[in-house]
C-alpha cells in the first residue's frame, strides 16, 4: 500500500508519497513527471514520514538548510541512483552543471565518455524533488534549463538561494 501526503509551499501544492515507512516520492502537482512513481492504489494518510518531510519543507522554505534528511527510498535504475547521489552532496546554496556530474561520473569509472542528455535524463526524472536538490543543476553557461516543476520555480528557488 501506497500514501500520499499533500504540502502547500509558498510556490504551490506539493504531494508526497511514502510506502508507509519512508518518503518515496515529492511532486509539484501537476510537474513534469507527475507521481510516476505512485501506484493507482494509495491513500491520503498522515504519517511519521510526512510529519518529517513537512518539518524539512517548512525549514527549506523559510530559507535555512534543513539539518536532516528525511528517510527516502527509491525504486530506480544503477545509473539514475548514482546521478541522485551526486545531486545529494550539492551544498545547499550552490549549484552544479550537468557536465560536472558527467566528469564525476566518468572519473570514477576511469571513462572518458558521458552523455550530458543522459545526466539530464536522470536528473528530470527524479521522483523527490527538492529534498534530492535537482533544481541545483544548471547548463555550462550557468544558464537555467530543464526543470521538470518549472523553470520559473527553479530560477526562484536559485534566487532564494536554496
Amino acid at each position: 500500500m501506497e500514501y500520499i501526503y499533500y504540502y502547500d509551499s509558498p510556490l504551490g501544492g506539493i504531494t508526497l508519497a511514502s510506502d508507509g515507512k519512508v518518503l518515496t516520492g515529492l511532486w509539484f502537482n501537476g510537474q513534469k513527471y507527475f507521481a510516476n512513481t505512485l501506484s493507482k492504489d494509495y491513500v491520503k494518510k498522515n504519517l511519521p514520514v510526512f510529519k518529517q518531510t513537512h518539518q524539512w519543507l517548512n525549514i527549506y522554505f523559510s530559507g535555512k538548510q534543513p539539518n536532516f534528511i528525511p528517510l527516502l527510498k527509491i525504486e530506480t535504475t544503477p545509473f539514475r541512483k548514482t546521478v541522485w547521489k551526486i545531486l545529494l552532496t550539492i551544498p545547499f546554496g550552490q549549484t552544479i552543471t550537468y557536465g560536472e556530474i558527467a566528469n564525476i561520473i566518468t572519473n570514477g569509472k576511469n571513462s572518458s565518455v558521458m552523455s550530458a542528455r543522459a545526466i539530464g535524463n536522470a536528473v528530470s526524472h527524479n521522483p523527490i524533488s527538492l529534498i534530492i536538490p535537482c533544481h541545483r543543476v544548471i547548463g555550462k553557461n550557468k544558464n537555467l534549463i530543464g526543470y521538470a516543476g518549472g523553470i520559473e520555480k527553479k530560477d526562484t528557488y536559485l534566487k532564494w538561494n536554496i
